[in-house]
């Protein structure tokens, strides 16, 4: 077949997730597909994958992305003729701690709430489903019925026939040089067979995307790495119906694989691979044997199934795999790019996701947007200098093996840190913090007290910090606190159209006097919540824009998409978060620390809140801004970042008379879960509304012009009930013994589940395990829909009573940030 000079889609990549793309889009009535693989299909990574299709995942709708997987595996055979080799076995997750036992049972609850099928095993249920275990040691385990497995390259096969039949072109033996760029748009790809032109590209390409991305500026971090596993000779007696077995804590999966044993595993210490590129021939490659390497892993599997000991080696496998920073994929269009797709860095879970990505993905490139939210898969997180080789090779030692160690709340990786730090980083670990990391940021997330190491000891309990934030929250709620913000993105937007662009992009009215602070949402044309920030107007014709450092890729990309869109020309962006420190001063003495320091007023006649103003502290003009993100009087100070340090010494001289102690990241998001004060990317979305998510009250509905995403908003409103609200939830018990909730927790109205938790945490200012979540009523969610139900979370399969109210759980009517 030659190549054609123009197609409506090229997808660069002929494994899983590639066919997976091309398969669905044809399914849209997308058939102008052009599917380009270097080799032959699958020779990458996918043919040598174990092929395991487990469900459960960290959300409700990456898990209905699995869920839909397993339904499209099983269908493939019937509507394309091409056996997968799919089988719905179940798998067994076991435990050998009682840490492990209640990650799994956090993980049953969760499932719940997703509609998953999920048991509780004890060890003899386990022994029932796994004969061949010895479970001795074992604490317990769970059991997913739903769960299989599949051979990766029949399921390929399968995909790409489904796509062919409906006129999709899947050439191999063609290389893709490079992809197209004209313009900051992708317009087709060169191959070594010459050139074709899109009005879509798809990188779909596995562990050479990061290389083909990097060539045209856009970032897309993962790196190699070798992955291991052995097929057995056949194991006599061996039952053919065997669910998927893992034990995590010895680092392993197992499945029965007609009739012999296939047992792979994910090292703590992972080994990168391709430092030096990868060879252009390499097609069904393997690596070097390291048996060293696996001895370890080997010998515990040969205690955990004894019949391992007397049961020979058929196949001792080595292959690369590709893993991101966070260890988890990447889907959507680039933010440096437009019309460059991607669906790549699966983290040895592309069997398994590949079939949704490709759903989702198709969807995204026919209508432009998201289907839902995606939030934690969406490229848009990424942040530029992670693309860095050296920091892709440091991390990916870590990651693979994240993948089966514990997953603790507030992990925080220990490979490739220090990518990033504030002007404070050297004085604030000499003050004590214990440093967490976001985005490649170095932050404080909370300090040691003299004596003691600032050093994490995990656990799904009160940590070892639960007494350190104790003190900080007291003094943020008695005295005042320091946070290092400097991490925070701020953009500067100055121009004639700086207005007209912001104005229009934002739910509030933003045409306000100079010195005004704005908080608000970016929409998107559904109403959904794109961005929550704050935007402060500087003068007539400049504004300066501050969002979360999780946010700061996706957030820019959408300032600068935007602008574009509506063609405002007389309007210039800029990117000014290195260059400006930002420290928060929080706590009812902050006004008289403050008054100190700069000799001005800062009482309410003088400074309201939401009002900023340059200020002189020391030898430098800061910029002090009354806003909060922890419930208390404070204000944010931004000072350019070669005199933050002169700022920082000022305010520790000073602020010895007004009790102020460094506050960490920790202290910041129990506050704000409190304080009811929204976080995107957890309690807020793109599938969110503001009147959703209670934050109707920043909508400015009849601003001259409006706002996007008004239409959808405004329908909805006048539709009176809302199905879905936003909720404060608080467990009625105080005792020490009352878990904390982290994610995905279901709540319950009269035993039956109506929603989950978005955040939680432990609240010092109310004593109380607390949180957010959304619930559901079809009826609408009212306050005496609420009042009237008897309330409670499940956490790790036990219920627990809780109140669940609209309004904040602390100082409800503002009484202490207005003070």
């Amino acid at each position: 077949m030659s190549l054609p000079q123009h197609a409506n889609v090229v997808i660069v990549g002929g494994g899983i997730a590639g066919c997976s793309v091309a398969y669905h889009l044809t399914k849209l009535g997308i058939t102008d597909v052009v599917l380009l693989e270097r080799k032959q299909l699958t020779c990458g990574t996918t043919w040598h994958a174990a092929g395991l299709v487990g469900q459960l995942r960290a959300t409700r709708n990456l898990t209905e992305l699995a869920k839909y997987t397993a339904g499209l595996y099983h269908a493939l055979e019937a509507e394309t003729g091409q056996a997968t080799g799919f089988k719905q076995n179940g798998s067994v997750s076991v435990a050998k701690t009682d840490e492990r036992f209640e990650e799994l049972k956090r993980g049953m609850s969760m499932g719940k709430t997703f509609g998953l099928e999920v048991e509780l095993l004890t060890p003899a249920d386990i022994k029932r489903h796994w004969p061949l275990l010895e479970v001795g040691d074992v604490v317990g385990g769970i059991f997913l019925p739903k769960d299989g497995q599949t051979n990766p390259i029949d399921t390929t096969q399968a995909l790409a026939k489904g796509a062919k039949m409906r006129g999709a072109k899947i050439l191999e033996n063609t290389r893709v040089l490079r992809i197209l760029v004209e313009n900051g748009r992708a317009v087709g790809v060169e191959t070594a067979e010459g050139t074709i032109r899109a009005d879509t590209v798809v990188l779909a390409g596995g562990m050479w995307s990061h290389g083909l991305a990097a060539d045209v500026g856009v970032a897309v971090p993962l790196h190699a790495a070798e992955h291991f596993y052995i097929v057995t000779e056949p194991v006599a007696g061996m039952p053919s119906n065997l669910p998927v077995l893992r034990v995590p804590d010895e680092c392993a999966y197992y499945k029965e694989d007609a009739g012999k044993i296939l047992m792979g595993c994910f090292e703590p210490i992972a080994k990168p691979w391709g430092m030096n590129g990868i060879s252009e021939d390499f097609c069904f490659d393997t690596l070097p044997e390291d048996y060293d390497h696996f001895e370890p892993i080997l010998n515990d599997a040969i205690r955990r199934v004894p019949a391992l000991a007397t049961t020979g080696i058929q196949l001792f496998f080595n292959g690369p795999e590709s893993f991101t920073p966070d260890d988890r994929y990447y889907l959507g269009e680039t933010p440096e790019v437009k019309d460059l797709f991607v669906a790549t860095g699966f983290n040895s879970v592309g069997i398994a996701a590949s079939g949704g990505v490709g759903k989702v993905l198709a969807e995204w490139i026919a209508k432009r947007h998201p289907p839902l939210d995606l939030c934690d898969v969406d490229v848009r997180r990424v942040q530029p200098f992670q693309k860095n080789r050296k920091y892709l090779h440091d991390r990916t030692v870590e990651t693979l093996g994240l993948l089966y160690a514990m997953h603790w709340p507030y992990y925080q990786y220990k490979t490739a840190r220090n990518a990033r730090r504030t002007p404070l980083h050297d004085r604030l670990v000499a003050a004590g913090a214990c440093m967490g990391e976001l985005a490649g940021w170095e932050r404080p997330n909370w300090y040691a007290a003299p004596g003691s190491k600032p050093e994490y000891q995990y656990s799904y309990g009160r940590q070892n910090w639960f007494d350190a934030c104790r003190v900080e929250t007291e003094a943020v709620r008695d005295a005042v606190g320091l946070f290092d913000e400097t991490c925070f993105a701020k953009f500067l937007v100055q121009g004639p159209d700086a207005l007209a662009l912001l104005d229009r992009i934002s739910v509030s009215k933003i045409d306000v006097a100079p010195g005004k602070l704005v908080y608000t949402q970016w929409l998107n044309e559904r109403a959904g919540i794109e961005a929550d920030l704050t935007i402060t107007r500087l003068a007539e014709q400049e504004f300066m824009v501050v969002t979360a450092a999780a946010c700061h890729t996706r957030d820019l990309a959408w300032l600068r998409h935007q602008r574009e869109a509506l063609g405002l020309t007389g309007c210039w962006i800029t990117d000014v978060t290195a260059g400006i420190a930002m420290l928060g001063l929080m706590g009812p003495n902050s006004r008289p620390l403050l008054e100190k320091l700069t000799g001005l007023d800062f009482s309410n006649a003088e400074h309201p809140f939401a009002w900023s103003r340059e200020v002189e502290i020391g030898y430098a003009t800061v910029r002090a801004s009354r806003i909060t993100y922890v419930g208390e009087l404070g204000w944010e100070l931004y000072v350019s970042a070669e005199h933050c340090l002169d700022v920082y010494e000022r305010i520790l001289e000073a602020g010895q008379d007004f009790g102020l102690r460094h506050v960490g990241y920790h202290v910041m998001g129990a506050c704000r879960v409190e304080k009811g004060y929204r976080s995107w990317g957890h309690d807020i979305a793109d599938e969110d509304t503001p009147l959703d998510a209670g934050l109707g009250f920043t909508v400015a509905w009849d601003k001259p012009g409006g706002f996007i995403g008004r239409e959808a908003l405004v329908a909805q409103k006048a539709r009176g009930m809302l199905p879905k609200r936003l909720v404060q939830v608080m467990l009625v018990d105080d005792s020490r013994s009352v878990p904390l909730m982290y994610h995905e927790e279901p709540i319950l109205r009269d035993g039956i589940i109506v929603g989950s938790i978005k955040s939680g945490a432990w609240g010092h200012r109310l004593a109380k395990s607390i949180g957010m979540g959304y619930v559901a009523c079809d009826a609408g969610v009212t306050k005496e829909w609420l009042a009237s139900g008897t309330w409670e979370v499940e956490v790790a399969c036990k219920r627990y009573a809780a109140k669940v109210q609209l309004e904040p759980l602390y100082d409800p009517r503002n009484e202490r940030i207005k003070a």
